[in-house]
Order: C-alpha cells, then structure tokens, then sequence
C-alpha cells in the first residue's frame, strides 16, 4: 500500500480526529469515536474543555458545550428539541473529564511518525481491537475521579467528588477493583451522604449540591446487582418487630434498647432506624406474644386426640413464684409436639391449691378442659399420693379424666434418676471428696503430673480414660471421674509412698465403696442417655428402662455383701416408690407398642414380683380395657351422612347370584353375634419383629390407623404422655432438684412480660410462615 497522508492537518475516520499535523504509526491507532487532542486522549463520548473546536461528523464542540447538528443555540440558551438548557448549564454525557483529570495514553502519537502497514486509518476499515482501550462501564465512575499520586505516575488514586476522600485504585499494573468505592456510596460511607440523609431522613435518592455539580442517585438493582440490599426499603415497623424477636429467641433484657453500645453499632448499621425505649419495647415483645398465641390456638383448634401437660415450678429471690405449664400431643400426621402454654404467677407455687387453680385456668384459656389425660409433675414431693389426689381430686370435678384418674398423675423420670444419682453420691461422698482432693494435688503442678504418669507408665495402665475432676452440679461427671479414678488406683498408692506431701490415698474399704456406687451410676447414667436418645420420646421407652432399674436395684438391695446392699437399699427404696406410683401409666404404654404388646408385662413383671406376677398383669390388661371401652363410648369424629343430612343405614349389596337371603344371614350373624374388638384383634395378633431396624411406633399407627380406627386414637393419646419434664441431656443430668429459680431480672418484670417472654420464646422456631394457615402438623 502506499503511504496515507493527514488531509487538511487532521485525519477523521468514523467519529475519529487527529489534530496537529501529527501521524499515526500501526501500533498507536486511535480506535472508535476516540479523539486525540495533545498529549490527552478521550474515549468514546467524553468531552475535551479548551478554547479548541472540533468538528466531527455531525457534532461541535465549542468552548465547553457540545452541539448537535439539529440543536439551534438562540439567545443565552441551547434548544433540543423541545428543551431548553441555558448557558449557565452543563450537558453531561457519560462522564465528565476536566483538563487536570484526563487519562493519559502510554503511548501517544509522535510528530513525525508515519502510519505503517495494514493498521492504517482508512475510510471503511475497522480499526483492529486488540489495542483497544477498555471502557470504565461502573456506574461508580460518576461519583469518583481518578487522579495521579504526586510523585508516582505509576500509582493512582480514586477520589470522591462528594467528601474528597481518596481510595487506592491502582499501583502500576495491579487495579484495586471498585468493590471498595460502591460501599462507600451505597452503604452511606461517605459523610456528605449520610448527613444528607439525616437532614432529609429519606433512604439515598437525588442529592445535588448547591451549585448543580454533581447527582447523587441511589444505584438501581440492574446496576448492582450483586449487592442485594443495595435496592432494600428500609421499614421501621419490621426492624423493631426483628428487634422484639431477637431479645425473645436470646433473652437479652428490655433495657438493652438503652445501652450507648448498642444504640452506636444500629445507628452504624441503619442511621434512619429509631430505637424504642423500654416501655415501647414491651409493647412490641407482647404484641409478638399475642400473634403467635393466636397461631398455636388455632393449631390447638383441630388437635385430633388428647393433651397431656407437665407441671413445672419456679420461685423467686421474693415470696412469689411461677407455674410453668406445657402440652405435649400428636398430630394428625402422627409426630409428636410440646409447647409450653403459661407461664403465671402464683403467691404460693408449692401449694395444691394453687397448682390446681393455676392449672385449670390454663385449660379454660386453651379450650382444653375436656381433652386432657394426664398431667406430669417435676417436683419431689415426699407425699406423692397424697398431692396426686388431691389435685385429681380438684381437677376431677371440672375436667372428664379417663380411668377414674388412674393416669393422670405422673412423676417425673428424669427427676427420679437424678434423686437416686444424689443417694448414690451421698452414699460414698467421704471417699469422693478425697478423690477429688487428689486429682487437685496431681494437677496443682507440672511435677506431680509428670510423676504421676510416670507411675502409670510403669504400672502399665492403659489410660484410656482422663483424669479430671467433676461438676458437682453434674451427676454423670462424678460418674466419669470416678470411672477414671479406678483405672489409677494403684498408682494413687503408690504416689502415695512416694510423695511426703501427698496423704489422700483411699483405701482398699473405699474403692470399693466406689466400685459399687459406679456400678449404680452406670445404670442411672445408661437409663438417661437411652430415654434421650430420641429428639420427642414416647412414653413407651420408659417402660424399658424403669422395669430393668426396679429388677437390678431390687437384686443389689437384697445383695449378701452389705457394701453393696447399704449403697443401693436407699437408692432402691426411693425408685420403688417411683415404680409403684407410675408401672401402671408406662406398662399400658408399652402394651400400644406391636413388638411387645402384652408379653414384654408379663415377662418383666414375672422377674419383679414372682409367683405374684399374674396378679400385676391382670391390673395392666383390665385396665388397658377399660380404657378401650372409654374410647369407644366416646362419640365418633366423623358421621356419614346422606344428602338429606339424615344417617344412613347400609345392607350388604348384593351379588348377583340369587343368594340374596343368604347375604341377609351374615348381616343378622355380624350384628346379634359379638365380634372381637380392636384391642382384642390387636393383641391377639403376632408380635411386629424387633428386627426391624430403625421402628418408628408413631409410624406403623399411623399406617394402621383404618385397620384400628378406634385403637389408634387411645394409642396416639397414651403414647404421647410425657413421662419427663426435661427435654435435654444436659438437662437430665443436673443435680439441682426442686423448684428452679428464676433470676432477678426477670423476676423484676410486670408478670405479663415474664409470660410473654417465656412463652413466644418456645413458639417463635415453630411458627408457620405468614402465608400459611398454622395446623398441628406443621408445628
């Protein structure tokens, strides 16, 4: 090709204009609608201030306005169309790039250079794009200039045209990104923002200055789209309801709302967000707690079955106290649930009374007074019987209880296992307090560590187990000290004869002591751990465990050894008397399960009582009868209807084959002969085998329940009586008997809040989402 001159001092391709004489060379082309001006280059539509002018297709730039061929400038103002923009305006297009802000080209287009080769700028040709210069598309470019470092042309700087402030953007090669910039305009980082929103108290919208410079616009959601609360209304309603619920779920104090920290870090995260006071905040606790309340009573509403409830007391530093009051059913899709229902106030929370009262205005307030079974009491009362009576006695005369009440006061299981778990430690605590003198001798220093694993090295004990010292609110931590204690014993004697300062040996006489509590601990501690091992137990497993602690500390109590019979007698003589009270509520609980049924009552019963066995069994299976006719007394759920409304009568249809009158014959045999009943059929049928992995009761009724109609709903009933009050493993181990205490902060509230706390605390992780309608099966 041959060599292409500039025309005119200047050469224009497509939009694109050189100026002074000066050539371009193949590997400085100046690509679309770029324009080189000196030693500046513009990209695309940005404007060059000056004196220069340049004409370019169709368009003028003169001075600092740039005209469009089909604008007409009259007066002091330019016309477009049907705008107006005066002289004292400014088009912006893009980005504005004044004289002192331009981006400098690292290589610019000498003097004398020619243009080689293909990458000539020619009429009709594209210029190539891989020497193209990318376009900054970020809408954050209209809120930042990018400027030189003094010094350091290498290194730039992004700076805000609000506050000024500066932002590192680049060191050379390395471009920091504009992550860092969006924040500080978005998140109200930049201080000429957010007073500008604490004056208007508006979310970001159009902020301009004084003087027109500049247009603050809060970035649409197209524009930042991975910023997904950059577009987020902010509402205050819905934040102070969050706050409600975030100081119910976490138990923070009211007065929270009150504390500077706190103010400071929401005033950093939302400055429009207003904080309650104390008061306000109440108000807004309690109107959760009445919403979800409304939830769980229509929930409550379409129950199918029964409710069972747990009892719980708590005082107070004063001479009040608090009943807390819990229901425990299944639903319709056969899934257990407890909810905690009250949480009043009562002057006198030990006394029948009051308990009674308490409890019945919880029913009345549910809508439950006819449709409670049985109630489970967590505190130690030493004349069981007696309190049992007398508050089914009271509760009697307003509520239909079934089986003449027989069911309808339970103890607690986990608080048996914790009062025979505090025999047994009483029962050695002498030697237990000089096991643990010891271990603090062992661990006060590195010294007596060390020679005391030096020992049991050459002992050869295996030290599978640690050597720490216990909770003593704790039983299963005494347990497992213990049990590591005994792997050492001989190297307590030993450290003994070889350290003057150490004299807390025990003795032979005690570690026997101590074998034989262990051995009852681990029989406590297994019973725990196998009760919890499933999230909402039913009363059925109970069974399991209690007839096999009633058998094992029955043994041990009649044991010849006295070390071991005087360890267990007392231990025995507190959970018989659990056992008499409740073997009858656990014994037909275990009779609704398809793997035992009966035979697991006279099995076990035949280990307990002996040549008496007979006579406990027939007092399961009569009253698991009994029960049964209750039931079926009661009126059905459902009625089938004709469509006039009136019950229908039905006759076997008939077939076909001239047998009418015989088809009549079995109709008149099926009404005036009896027919075994469902408990019967039931049990009479062969065991479900306990091969089965991973049975689930709830389940196989479930699957059932057409075949058993009836049956299935006194099974759903019996299984879901609760036979513990702890709902926890930690729970179930704590050594703290008797009523719990309430602290005093919460003791200082209106009861009300005290409630309203409490209760939406256990409602609010089982709320159903606002667009569903709340159902005991979705609970």
């Amino acid at each position: 090709m041959g060599e292409p001159k500039s025309n005119d001092n200047a050469m224009v391709h497509d939009g694109e204009m050189t100026v002074s004489n000066k050539m371009i060379s193949s590997s400085e082309i100046v690509h679309y609608r770029e324009m080189l001006h000196g030693d500046i280059m513009v990209q695309e539509s940005e404007i060059v201030h000056g004196d220069e002018m340049v004409i370019n297709g169709n368009e003028m730039v003169h001075g600092n306005e740039m005209i469009h061929s089909s604008e007409m400038v009259h007066g002091n103002g330019m016309v477009h169309g049907s705008e107006m923009i005066h002289s004292n305006e400014m088009v912006q297009v893009n980005a504005m790039i004044h004289s002192n802000e331009m981006a400098q080209v690292n290589n610019m287009v000498n003097g004398d250079e020619m243009a080689h080769g293909n990458p000539l700028v020619c009429a009709g040709v594209s210029p190539p794009t891989s020497s193209r210069r990318r376009k900054k598309k970020s809408p954050v470019w209209e809120h930042f200039t990018i400027q030189h470092v003094p010094g350091d042309k290498r290194c730039r700087i992004a700076c805000c045209n609000l506050c000024k402030g500066t932002f590192a953007y680049s060191s050379g090669a390395k471009i920091a990104g504009t992550s860092h910039l969006k924040r500080h305009i978005i998140q109200g980082s930049c201080p000429v923002i957010k007073n500008q929103e604490r004056e208007l108290a508006l979310p970001l919208a159009e902020v301009a200055d004084n003087d027109g410079e500049g247009t603050i616009e809060r970035p649409s959601k197209r524009r930042y789209r991975r910023n997904g609360s950059a577009n987020a209304t902010f509402d205050q309603e819905r934040s102070s309801l969050y706050l409600a619920k975030l100081i119910i779920l976490h138990d923070y104090p009211l007065h929270i709302v009150q504390q500077p920290a706190f103010s400071a870090l929401i005033g950093s995260l939302q400055p429009c967000f207003k904080l309650s006071d104390v008061d306000a905040m109440e108000g807004e606790v309690y109107a959760v707690y009445l919403k979800e309340k409304h939830n769980l009573l229509q929930a409550l509403s379409t129950m199918p079955g029964r409710m069972s409830l747990t009892v719980g007391l708590w005082i107070t530093s004063q001479t009040l106290g608090y009943v807390s009051i819990a229901g425990q059913f299944i639903d319709t899709e056969w899934r257990v649930h407890r909810r905690v229902l009250n949480f009043m106030m009562v002057a006198s929370p030990h006394s029948q009374d009051a308990l009674a009262e308490a409890i019945s205005r919880s029913l009345f307030d549910w809508g439950m007074r006819e449709k409670l079974l049985a109630i489970t009491l967590d505190n130690d009362c030493p004349s069981h019987d007696i309190y049992s009576a007398n508050l089914r006695d009271h509760l009697s005369n307003k509520n239909g209880v079934m089986l003449k009440g027989q069911l309808f006061v339970v103890r607690c299981y986990a608080h048996i296992l914790n009062a025979a778990a505090q025999d047994v430690i009483a029962s050695v605590h002498g030697v237990i307090s000089g096991i643990r003198e010891s271990i603090k001798f062992i661990k006060a220093s590195d010294s007596h560590d060390e020679k005391f694993a030096e020992i049991a090295l050459q002992l050869e004990i295996p030290g599978t187990k640690t050597l720490c010292l216990d909770v003593t609110t704790q039983w299963d931590t005494t347990y497992l000290m213990l049990l590591a204690a005994l792997d050492y014993r001989q190297a307590f004697t030993i450290l003994e004869t070889c350290d003057d300062n150490y004299n807390e040996a025990p003795s032979a006489e005690d570690w026997k002591k101590v074998e034989a509590a262990s051995n009852y601990l681990k029989l406590l501690y297994d019973s725990a751990h196998s009760v919890m091992a499933v999230e909402n137990p039913t009363s059925d497993i109970f069974f399991h465990e209690a007839w096999k602690l009633q058998l094992e500390l029955a043994n041990a109590a009649a044991h010849e050894d006295p070390v071991v019979s005087s360890i267990a007698r007392d231990v025995h003589e507190s959970f018989d008397k659990y056992w008499k009270d409740c073997n009858l509520v656990l014994a037909v609980a275990v009779v609704m399960d398809p793997r035992f049924k009966m035979k697991l009552v006279e099995f076990s019963y035949s280990k307990i009582y002996g040549v008496e066995a007979a006579k406990y069994v027939k007092v399961v299976n009569d009253s698991a009868h009994e029960l049964y006719k209750e039931y079926v007394a009661q009126p059905p759920v459902y009625v089938e209807q004709s469509a006039s409304g009136n019950n229908t009568q039905t006759t076997p249809p008939s077939t076909g084959d001239g047998l009418q009158d015989f088809d009549m014959y079995l109709s008149e045999i099926a009404t005036t002969q009896p027919s075994k009943s469902e408990l019967e059929q039931y049990l009479e049928e062969s065991l479900t085998p306990r091969s089965i992995q991973e049975f689930d009761i709830l389940n196989w009724w479930k699957l059932n329940t057409l075949r058993f109609p009836t049956l299935s709903k006194m099974a759903r009933d019996v299984l879901a009586i609760p036979v513990s009050t702890v709902t926890t493993v930690g729970s179930i181990f704590s050594a703290v008997t008797g009523s719990r205490m309430l602290d005093d902060y919460r003791s200082s509230l209106r009861p009300e809040i005290v409630e309203a706390l409490v209760c939406a605390k256990d409602w609010l992780p089982h709320s159903p989402p606002a667009s569903q309608t709340p159902t005991p099966a979705m609970q």
